[in-house]
């Protein structure tokens, strides 16, 4: 059986099968095949095509064949005739949707001229190509069955898009979709197909730019579905945008759509990234008023973000929920319970939550001791902070960190414990923990409390020797330690290093004038004056009182 050619003239257009079928951008090149003795080059050609078998006769031009039909710009416009008279639908259609155009991305693609016109037949054979990832002999076929105006079935076309957009052809991929868009065999999956292909080569801006088209056309709303919104929301947190992550969240529930568990999962993390914990905790809620199961990923975020709010109520149920699945938080999300139960003077649930952690089997590290320190001293429980500072000095088994040393110091400057104080100021040299011009102001602080004010400026001086320079609030509780003890010699030292502000030349002056030393605070007084010193009321009362 044997395919007749209607030429268009008597003019031979030799050997090669090109002009009567080929459009002038589609280069349609036949492979010849023997098929035995049986067929001689005067039989024809055959064209074989991963199963699909065209026969094809030759195009040396013959007087039997009428050429009353003319080559126009469309590819089927002339006839074709089976010696069997099985006819073949015909593509006469002037539409635009039904030509192929002539564009320079189809300039090495080859039709191939099918003897098999079912349309399922063809599709399935479409999907294996396609699952094969011989992408250029499906679209291939592709083509040639538009050409032949046969139209595969959506699980084809779609099967072929994927196939396309694995390996890289965007372009062709984007026709297919288009084509089938027009045609409206679009589905849920297409759609996903595609956004996620433009998101990757063209950026999210493009896939919301798509995805907001395709909402506002009344004849895919009801195509897409939670899987495409899903997409979506991938997107929005790639790009955090929460804005319209939080809009199209709302939409669901107008468009009738049920989000799933990925749904759920895909907002709270993109919240969570945006720093919207209400937004993290209202979606958490109503997942689980849904009846999702949260995964540990999304738990450990909803516990990060509300502990960094000071929501320790949510943060500790969402800890029980995970203990009750049988899911083992880690130590990282203990701490941030632990410390956030600390910042709300919360020590006891703070410390049942340390004993699940011990229970847990993990171990504490200097973090966890950190927020049970801070815990205790925020609840004004001082002399608790320095009997667990003991214990766990002696039972960590590592070296304690400057911040842990700093809530100590701290505990002992409220209890006015200045030797308590000194003896840990020792141990942090000792042990070479770094000591910072906050940690010598504990205890400087520590002493002036305890009365201890040559001990404050024995504590100075070492920190000097050491490199060290104080702040303000070092040269302050010198200055009222020299005052208070009546140490002039210190106190004229200290005011060659240090400037006092003018609320500290304030309490200076009155000090002075209040333990009867008018000539020293009119000196100090006079000197700070042109330094640019301004008197309030009350200074300004008494200077003009005793001076």
């Amino acid at each position: 059986m044997a395919v007749l050619i209607r030429s268009c003239s008597s003019k031979s257009y030799g050997t090669n099968l090109t002009a009567p079928f080929q459009n002038p951008s589609i280069k349609r090149k036949n492979k010849l095949h023997r098929l035995g003795s049986s067929l001689t080059p005067n039989h024809g050609s055959i064209c074989f095509f991963d199963g699909l078998i065209c026969k094809v006769s030759s195009c040396v031009p013959d007087s039997d064949i009428s050429t009353k039909e003319k080559l126009d710009n469309t590819i089927w416009s002339h006839e074709i005739k089976f010696c069997s008279n099985i006819p073949i639908k015909q593509s006469c259609s002037t539409d635009k949707e039904d030509k192929l155009q002539a564009d320079s991305k189809h300039k090495d693609i080859t039709l191939h001229f099918l003897e098999e016109t079912d349309e399922k037949t063809l599709s399935k054979r479409l999907v294996a190509l396609s699952r094969s990832n011989k992408t250029r002999s499906a679209f291939e076929l592709y083509l040639s069955m538009e050409a032949f105006n046969l139209m595969p079935d959506a699980h084809a076309c779609n099967s072929l898009l994927s196939c396309l957009l694995r390996n890289g052809s965007l372009p062709h991929a984007l026709e297919v979709f288009d084509k089938m868009s027009r045609r409206d065999i679009a589905t849920g999956h297409t759609y996903t197909l595609v956004l996620k292909a433009i998101a990757k080569n063209k950026g999210c801006d493009a896939a919301i730019s798509l995805f907001n088209k395709l909402e506002r056309d009344d004849s895919t709303k009801g195509k897409l579905d939670a899987v495409v919104y899903n997409t979506m929301f991938s997107i929005y947190a790639k790009s955090k945008d929460w804005v319209e992550a939080e809009k199209l969240w709302r939409e669901l529930g107008k468009n009738s759509i049920k989000g799933t568990q990925l749904t759920y999962d895909l907002l709270i993390s993109t919240f969570v990234q945006c720093s919207c914990a209400d937004l993290a905790v209202e979606a958490y809620h109503e997942s689980i008023r849904f009846g999702f199961e949260p995964s540990e990923a999304t738990m450990k975020a909803i516990i990060a973000t509300c502990t960094q709010e000071g929501n320790w109520e949510v943060a500790l149920v969402v800890l029980r929920k995970m203990l009750d699945r049988g899911i083992k938080p880690n130590l990282i999300a203990f701490n941030s319970v632990i410390n956030c139960l600390g910042k709300a003077c919360q020590p006891d649930l703070a410390f049942s939550v340390y004993r699940t952690l011990n229970l847990s089997g993990l171990q504490p590290d200097m973090y966890t001791w950190y927020s049970l320190l801070s815990a205790l001293y925020r609840s004004n429980r001082y002399l608790e902070v320095v009997k667990l500072f003991q214990r766990v000095k002696r039972e960590a088994k590592s070296e304690l960190d400057s911040h842990v040393y700093n809530v100590a110091l701290l505990a002992c400057q409220k209890q006015g414990l200045w030797a308590q104080a000194l003896q840990l100021l020792w141990d942090m040299e000792r042990c070479e923990v770094e000591v910072s011009t906050q940690s010598y102001n504990h205890v400087i602080f520590s002493c002036e409390d305890g009365g201890e004010v040559e001990v404050a400026f024995e504590v100075y001086r070492h920190m000097v020797q050491l490199g060290c320079d104080g702040d303000d609030f070092t040269y302050m509780s010198l200055i009222r330690c020299s005052i208070s003890g009546s140490l002039w010699d210190e106190f004229l030292e200290i005011l060659k290093h240090h400037i006092p502000s003018d609320a500290s030349s304030y309490y200076i002056i009155h000090e002075l004038c209040l333990q009867g030393m008018i000539g020293l605070a009119k000196s100090i007084c006079a000197a700070m004056l042109k330094l640019g010193f301004k008197p309030d009321a009350k200074t300004r009362t008494l200077m003009l009182q005793h001076f």
